[in-house]
């Protein structure tokens, strides 16, 4: 197997952490990821990052946060264990340090500029963004968004997670589940329909899912029941939004030829190829 094969934007997407709706990776985490054993070695990587972000005139106590800890190493002794809370911008300028003969770097350079990029997006810029690259951002949006709601779902008492995202599915396209979009969609068993949706429909999920955090953190809503009914009104409303300004209803709105995932799959091994 290519080494670059075994791995995709998702093996950085596993080690993402989120706290207060603002990403971050640890630094023992990501050096497996890029092939680094040692912590010496990784940390000089990590030094060199530092000072170019200096350089680049950016505080690095904000993206290389110390978060160094004791631990025990046996008979009742600890050590201090060095780690860092590394922001996305710090990540991309480690792998742009980072050795270039391993495969995964460039891999790990791309994502991360990417990502990095698609944060700074002004409205002019995303407008001018081809349509796919439209749903590549609202899909990255999305998945951060899920993420987020769902810690807050859990935190209000939400436990039967499937129910609770059909709720919100149900009101925004007139009682349908997530199921139900991906047999009308004709996609395959357990495939994402996120992944298979344009950027206007990714747009208003997206917007379902926002606002839907934002409410339950708001009023404080507390109970699954609630929660779920939150969800699902969240969703209603967005949908009658849509109709008072004469848009498409989701569920009329087409379905891609391909899917973000065999987009990224034939780009990858495009690269693989090269």
């Amino acid at each position: 197997m290519n080494e670059l094969e075994k791995y995709t934007e998702k093996t950085f997407d596993d080690i993402m952490h989120v706290e207060n709706g603002v990403e971050f990776w640890y630094a023992r985490e990501l050096m497996p990821v890029l092939q680094y054993s040692n912590w010496q070695n990784f940390e000089k990587i990590i030094n060199k990052s530092i000072i170019a972000c200096e350089n680049s005139n950016f505080n690095a106590n904000y993206h290389f946060i110390d978060v160094s800890k004791m631990v025990a190493i046996g008979s009742g002794a600890y050590r201090k264990q060095k780690d860092y809370k590394l922001s996305r911008y710090a990540c991309y300028l480690i792998a742009q340090n980072g050795d270039s003969r391993k495969s995964v770097i460039a891999l790990a350079q791309t994502y991360f500029a990417i990502q990095t990029r698609r944060q700074e997006l002004s409205e002019i810029e995303y407008n001018n963004l081809s349509e796919t690259e439209k749903r590549f951002y609202q899909r990255n949006l999305t998945k951060k968004g899920n993420h987020s709601l769902n810690q807050i779902a859990k935190n209000v008492g939400v436990k039967n997670f499937d129910k609770f995202h059909n709720e919100g599915y149900k009101g925004l396209y007139n009682g349908e589940t997530a199921n139900d979009i991906a047999k009308r969609k004709c996609l395959r068993y357990r495939e994402d329909i996120l992944d298979n949706m344009g950027s206007e429909e990714l747009a208003a999920n997206l917007f379902r899912i926002t606002q839907t955090e934002s409410k339950l953190k708001r009023e404080n809503i507390q109970g699954e029941n609630n929660a779920n009914k939150t969800h699902y009104n969240i969703g209603k409303n967005i949908r009658e939004v849509i109709a008072k300004n004469g848009g498409v209803m989701p569920e009329n709105l087409p379905t891609p030829e391909k899917s973000l995932k065999q987009i990224e799959k034939e780009r990858k091994s495009s690269l693989i190829k090269k």
